[in-house]
C-alpha cells in the first residue's frame, strides 16, 4: 500500500480562474488533481471563500467527484469542511477559484437553481420541517416538480422503507436518527446526480450512526454520487471510496479511503485514536 501524499498548494502562482485554466506554475499536487478532475460530476478548484469579506476560511481547496463515487472528507475542528460543501451548494460565497457541475460552471449559484440542476444538500441541523409529516416533508422536496411526486415518493420508500409505513407521522415526534432519513430522503426526491451530506451522523446514538452510514452507502448503489463530511472519521473513510483531509482550509492529504485510514502520518495528525482500529 502506498502512503497518500501531502497536498501543498503555496507554490502555486499565476493561476487563472476555471476549472480548465493553465496557470504559469503550479505544484505537482495540482497537475494531479486536475488531470484525475477530468470528466468528473462535481468538482472544486482551488476555492478561496468565506463567511466575511476579507475573511476567508477556504483558502484553495480542491475536489473532485466522479459519477458514482462516494467521497469522503474529514479533518480537525474548523478545517472548512462544512465550509467546502456550502461553498459548492451556493450558501457560502466564493471570492475565488470555480465549482462545476457536469463541465458547467455553477460558482456561486443559488441553491435552489443547484436543486434544479441536480444537486441535493442535507444539512447537518434543522433539516426536517417538524410541524409537517413525513410525507410532507417529502413533498417539501418536490416542489419545482410536483408532478413527479408519486414516482419519487417510490424510489425514496424503497431505500428507506420505514418512511413509507410512518409517511403520516409529524417528523418533530422522530427521533433523530429518523429525522436523518427523513432529510436524506427528501434531498433524494429530485433525483439528483450528487448528494451532498453534512455530518448527517452528529448527535446520534452508536446504533443510529451506524445505520445512516449503511444508508449513505445504499444511496450510493443506487447511482447517486456522494459527498460526505463527516468527525466519525473511522467510519466515513470504511465506506468512502476516496477520502480528503482538509486543515486549514486546503487540502492536505487525499487517497483511497483505506490508504488514509492506515497511513501512520494520518493518524497521528488527524485520527488520534484512529490507529489503535484494525
Amino acid at each position: 500500500m502506498s502512503n497518500p501524499d501531502p497536498i501543498v498548494s503555496d507554490d502555486v502562482t499565476a493561476e487563472p480562474a476555471g476549472p480548465d485554466a493553465v496557470p504559469t506554475a503550479m505544484t505537482p499536487e495540482r497537475r494531479v488533481h486536475l488531470k484525475a478532475a477530468e470528466g468528473a460530476v462535481l468538482r472544486a478548484d482551488d476555492l478561496i471563500a468565506g463567511y466575511l469579506p476579507g475573511v476567508n476560511i477556504l483558502n484553495g481547496a480542491d475536489l473532485y467527484c466522479q459519477s458514482g463515487e462516494l467521497v469522503g472528507i474529514i479533518g480537525p475542528n474548523g478545517a472548512g469542511k462544512s465550509t467546502l460543501l456550502k461553498a459548492m451548494f451556493g450558501l457560502v460565497t466564493v471570492h475565488s477559484g470555480a465549482v462545476t457541475l457536469s463541465g458547467d460552471d455553477i460558482t456561486n449559484k443559488r441553491a435552489d437553481v443547484l436543486v434544479g440542476k441536480g444537486i441535493g444538500f442535507v444539512p447537518q441541523t434543522n433539516n426536517v420541517f417538524s410541524s409537517l409529516t413525513i410525507e410532507e416533508n417529502l413533498e417539501m422536496g418536490m416542489y419545482l416538480a410536483p408532478k413527479r411526486m408519486k414516482e419519487r415518493f417510490a424510489f425514496v420508500a424503497g431505500l428507506f422503507p420505514s418512511l413509507h409505513d410512518r409517511r403520516k407521522q409529524r417528523a418533530g415526534s422522530c427521533s433523530g436518527g429518523e429525522r436523518q432519513m427523513v432529510a436524506m430522503g427528501r434531498a433524494l426526491m429530485m433525483e439528483p446526480s450528487v448528494l451532498l451530506l453534512d455530518e448527517p451522523s452528529a448527535g446520534l446514538s452508536p446504533v443510529m450512526q451506524d445505520e445512516v452510514f449503511v444508508q449513505t452507502r445504499k444511496i450510493n448503489q443506487a447511482g447517486v454520487s456522494v459527498v460526505m463530511v463527516e468527525q466519525n472519521a473511522r467510519r466515513c473513510l470504511q465506506i468512502c471510496d476516496r477520502g480528503y483531509v482538509l486543515d486549514q482550509g486546503r487540502n492536505a492529504y487525499t487517497a483511497s479511503g483505506a490508504d488514509l485510514m492506515h497511513d501512520p502520518k494520518v493518524i497521528q495528525l488527524y485520527l488520534g485514536t484512529l490507529g489503535k482500529v484494525q
